[in-house]
């Protein structure tokens, strides 16, 4: 059954590939190209989640927010705001309880300020599994961490949606989904999924509107942008490899109705030229998605509009069926091999 949903995508585009912009100047550029919304990462420039007076610039940042008409999702994938030397770190794997706590706290004074923006989600990540520490511990050691993430998240009446990364603990849906089993009961119901569709592309199974079909019982925020198979960099659409339509298709039909956000964050020297470009791209993808939605597409349940206030987890707002993934949970999955990041080191 095919949907008929016509509603446009609502595109936002990240502060991470606009860091050589103040904040202020950002959020008026993004609103003047047309966008719907941004993805804000807390980072030293941006909204510096560990600096003095945070109430009060986060109250000054929603009222910008309001007149711009702008909605915005917050994200946590800061590289160097907690540690200045070592890129994401601590994680919620680090082997010290208190580096972990470090990331937790991050993680919490997230949710505070996406509450008092009035965001849509707040997202986050798992971190690289450290050497010599086994996966059962690394499991329950994010499971741990995650806990009162999940519980401040829970507090806020936000949805936590975490991103699966290349090279982290949780790399792929299928890990999303084994993490959701080693949390199990309300704490699994909690916790949502951001999808960034070049992630798909490099390393998942399936192609990525097939992932966003999947994805869609637990999918609070989407990424986008270019990739190439096997090699996780995020490049300005029409450069790697992606079929759009079908994935713009697949976003409407399954009634996805949170920000589509463009990720491009190594490429903030062109920032303002990309967010043009990157919306009149995306725009002009999504006029060709009609023939994409063709009969006998699987259509997963709708998704009701997320508010900041009054919202049911991703779980109380879909039964879904049972899906590969899930089938084989029991089992920590398998990593993909082969994955290159070709600037060295940690992953974006």
């Amino acid at each position: 059954m095919t949907s008929t949903t016509t509603t446009p995508l609502r595109l936002a585009y990240g502060t991470n590939g606009l860091t050589d912009l103040r904040l202020t100047d950002a959020l008026a550029l993004l609103a003047d190209l047309g966008y719907d919304g941004v993805s804000l990462t807390l980072d030293h420039m941006h909204l510096d989640p560990l600096a003095p007076g945070l109430a009060a610039r986060t109250a000054g940042i929603a009222h910008r927010l309001g007149e711009l008409g702008l909605s915005v999702a917050v994200e946590t994938g800061a590289r160097y705001v907690l540690d200045p030397c070592r890129k994401h770190h601590p994680t919620l794997l680090d082997p010290d309880p208190e580096a972990r706590a470090a990331r937790t706290g991050l993680l919490r004074t997230a949710v505070r300020v996406a509450a008092d923006l009035g965001a849509r989600v707040v997202h986050c990540f798992s971190g690289v599994r450290p050497d010599g520490t086994s996966e059962d511990t690394a499991w329950h050691r994010l499971a741990g961490s995650l806990g009162p993430v999940l519980e401040a998240a829970a507090d806020s009446r936000l949805p936590l949606a975490l991103e699966p990364e290349p090279g982290h603990l949780v790399s792929d849906l299928a890990s999303f989904h084994y993490l959701r089993a080693v949390l199990g009961g309300p704490e699994a119901s909690l916790l949502g999924l951001t999808l960034d569709i070049g992630h798909c592309q490099c390393l998942e199974p399936d192609p990525p509107a097939t992932c966003v079909r999947a994805a869609a019982p637990w999918l609070w925020h989407v990424q986008i942008e270019d990739m190439r198979r096997g090699v996780h960099e995020h490049l300005p659409f029409g450069t790697g490899e992606i079929d759009f339509p079908p994935v713009l298709a697949a976003l409407k039909d399954v009634g996805y109705q949170g920000l589509v956000s463009v990720e491009l964050p190594r490429h903030s020297h062109a920032g303002p030229q990309l967010a043009a470009s990157s919306l009149h791209f995306l725009r002009s993808a999504e006029q060709h998605t009609a023939g994409q939605r063709t009969a006998g597409q699987p259509t997963a349940p709708q998704h009701a509009a997320v508010q900041s206030v009054a919202v049911q987890s991703p779980a109380e707002q879909h039964t879904a069926p049972q899906r590969p993934a899930e089938q084989h949970r029991a089992t920590p999955p398998k990593h993909p091999t082969g994955t290159t990041d070709p600037r060295g080191g940690t992953p974006c």
